[in-house]
């Protein structure tokens, strides 16, 4: 088992392919208990905040991008260029860290984690679907996140057959084809601690993640390394990170606490330092 460590500034809080960027699942862990959300009321500022933060490579070095051997319909997956893996993407310019999944957790039982109390302008998702499209043999995006009720959406809207192969989860899966030009809804997804991969039979390099959550204070790290969640509830809670190929960033799936402030910005920056091979 590999080892991550991570230094924060302030308290803080990824889908497998092949040619040495295969992501490898992670392993099993327990099924949290479901629980009701909790639909809050007071509309109040001094209820509630905002959490910002940014996550960067904590290391001179930063991770070489691998172009990735593209081996099928060369014509159509290369027509905006080489196709390089997104295992680690890192902003040149300031280190940023893009696809860390981010969200707040309710931790006053670590062993039976529930979801925050939920401001009442986020009682429904804003946007019914969430899309992932597979425009020239890649997923965009690469790591995606949804809440509890949205559809997903599998999108192709290239002009080859692509396909959209994924499991994860509670031990949900499908694999299915997907036409040029088509798209396939997948509405049947749970909240779960565990991701979801995706990859395309097809093209076998092709690789993506998703995760789902039963409120709505989660995030993916933009190409900056930023995420921002608003109306989170204030007072104490834990920030949870979790990345494809670092895992679970502070060593446990419960996270790190921090003080949601009322009627403020929360920042939990946050420096990410993978474990020597």
């Amino acid at each position: 088992m590999r080892l991550f460590s991570l230094s924060v500034t302030a308290a803080l809080l990824s889908l497998g392919c092949g040619n040495g960027n295969t992501v490898v699942a992670p392993p099993a862990e327990t099924k949290s208990e479901k629980s009701e959300p909790r639909i809050e009321t007071n509309k109040g500022a001094e209820r509630w905040g905002t959490v910002t933060g940014r996550l960067t490579w904590g290391e001179k070095e930063l991770p070489a991008a691998a172009k990735l051997v593209v081996n099928k319909d060369e014509m159509q997956c290369l027509r905006k260029g080489p196709i390089y893996g997104e295992r680690y993407v890192v902003n040149k310019a300031n280190k940023g860290v893009a696809n860390v999944f981010v969200w707040l957790l309710d931790a006053t039982d670590p062993a039976h984690p529930k979801a925050p109390p939920i401001h009442p302008s986020l009682k429904e998702a804003r946007e019914k679907e969430v899309v992932i499209d597979q425009p020239c043999c890649k997923f965009e995006p690469h790591a995606v996140a949804l809440r509890e009720g949205q559809v997903l959406i599998a999108k192709n809207s290239s002009d080859i057959l692509h396909n959209f192969d994924w499991v994860g989860g509670e031990g949900q899966s499908e694999n299915r084809l997907v036409p040029a030009r088509g798209q396939i809804t997948i509405d049947v997804l749970e909240a779960s601690q565990k991701p979801f991969s995706v990859q395309c039979a097809v093209h076998p390099w092709m690789s993506a993640y998703f995760r789902v959550f039963d409120h709505p204070y989660f995030a993916v790290t933009d190409g900056d390394g930023k995420f921002e969640m608003k109306h989170a509830p204030a007072g104490k809670y834990n920030i949870v990170m979790w990345h494809e190929g670092m895992g679970w960033i502070q060593g446990v799936k419960t996270g790190r606490a921090i003080d949601v402030k009322a009627g403020g910005i929360t920042e939990a920056d946050g420096e990410v330092v993978p474990a020597k091979e």
